[in-house]
């Protein structure tokens, strides 16, 4: 089936961010044996625009910086090189021990030896998104959005962002934009916070049109049962999480897309990747096939990035999780968090498994 989309909109794809930078040791090595980092841009929320952006939607991020920084600077410079608009209020650093934008510490890891992630978010400039710093019914009213993408990271990142997320959630309901919610769960997020985040990620589940998560998101944010996280032979788990989604679409009749990557690690370099999805009453699954990883952070991103990019182009819906899978597989060979596609083709060619030189 087709999701409806409203017309004449400025914005294809809209998301609420927390913009950050990610230091990366350069050759694959450890965090504490290194001495020379690459520094990117990075938000799981942008990871999912550029799908879109790059291949010529019009696409924004809500967002907040902090004044004066020259982080804020190259945020800025790097969301206009990835073609996404911003929006988000000037916050004053406040001093050395002030505001300032996340940093992810991250290697990529190497063959045995897995990644480790290390996030640094003390006093990061993201958590005071607020409603009352957006005119959302200039947003969503005169200048349209077709969909609303949000994530759990933002919804829990503050007691501000949650109410933020809420309010987006219900005004882009209002006039008519599809919602698409990936439910990214972080233990460390809901610490101490259980009631009060299971209340808003169920109110978010509830008037979203997508729902995605894996295993672990649907069951600890939603209370949904569901397999195991993490294991082996994922393809004998296929069944399981089948009845997993039919059980959150009893939940949320709302929605009418639900979808979770499967993924099974062999080495830090080789994956096994797949996903299920179901749409309307039709279940769509790619088995997992192997995919080598270059750095593994953004593979999911990727994944809802490019499902969302085949909704937005009207395309029949087996198609909408083929490119989701290829936009994730492709995602993972880019030290970038997010995927820098050439063109519709070259991630159709992941698809079709042929990785031969285009001349």
């Amino acid at each position: 089936m087709k999701i409806e989309l409203k017309s004449n909109c400025k914005y294809s794809l809209m998301a609420p961010t927390s913009m950050g930078l990610r230091m990366t040791p350069v050759n694959g090595q450890p965090v504490q044996c290194s001495d020379t980092f690459n520094v990117y841009v990075t938000s799981a929320e942008t990871n999912v625009l550029s799908i879109s952006s790059y291949l010529g939607l019009p696409c924004k991020a809500l967002t907040t910086f902090v004044k004066d920084s020259p982080v804020a600077q190259l945020i800025k410079s790097n969301l206009r090189s990835r073609n996404i608009d911003y929006e988000g209020k000037e916050v004053p650093q406040d001093g050395p021990w002030g505001y300032r934008h996340q940093i992810n510490i991250a290697d990529t890891g190497y063959g045995s030896r897995g990644p480790r992630v290390q996030n640094d978010r003390a006093g990061e400039v993201g958590r005071t998104l607020n409603v009352k710093d957006f005119d959302l019914d200039r947003i969503f009213n005169k200048e349209g959005v077709q969909i609303l993408h949000m994530s759990g990271l933002i919804a829990a990142l503050s007691p501000e962002t949650g109410a933020f997320c809420l309010e987006l959630g219900r005004t882009a309901k209002k006039y008519g934009t599809r919602i698409s919610f990936d439910l990214n769960y972080r233990a460390s997020f809901w610490k101490g916070r259980e009631k009060e985040l299971k209340e808003i990620f169920t109110e978010l589940a509830s008037i979203s049109d997508v729902l995605v998560g894996n295993e672990e998101d649907f069951q600890l944010c939603l209370g949904i049962e569901g397999p195991e996280a993490g294991g082996t032979n994922l393809a004998d788990k296929i069944d399981s999480f089948k009845g997993m989604i039919n059980n959150v679409k009893k939940s949320f009749p709302n929605a009418s897309v639900f979808a979770t990557t499967l993924r099974q690690v062999v080495s830090a370099n080789s994956h096994l990747w797949g996903a299920i999805m179901l749409d309307g009453e039709n279940w769509h699954v790619v088995e997992p096939r192997e995919i080598t990883v270059l750095d593994r952070i953004g593979g999911g991103d990727g994944f809802v990035g490019g499902l969302i990019y085949g909704i937005l182009r009207g395309w029949e819906s087996e198609k909408w999780i083929q490119f989701g899978w290829a936009t994730g597989a492709l995602a993972t060979t880019f030290l970038t968090d997010y995927v820098v596609p050439a063109d519709e083709e070259q991630i159709w060619s992941v698809w079709q498994g042929n990785a031969r030189v285009k001349r």
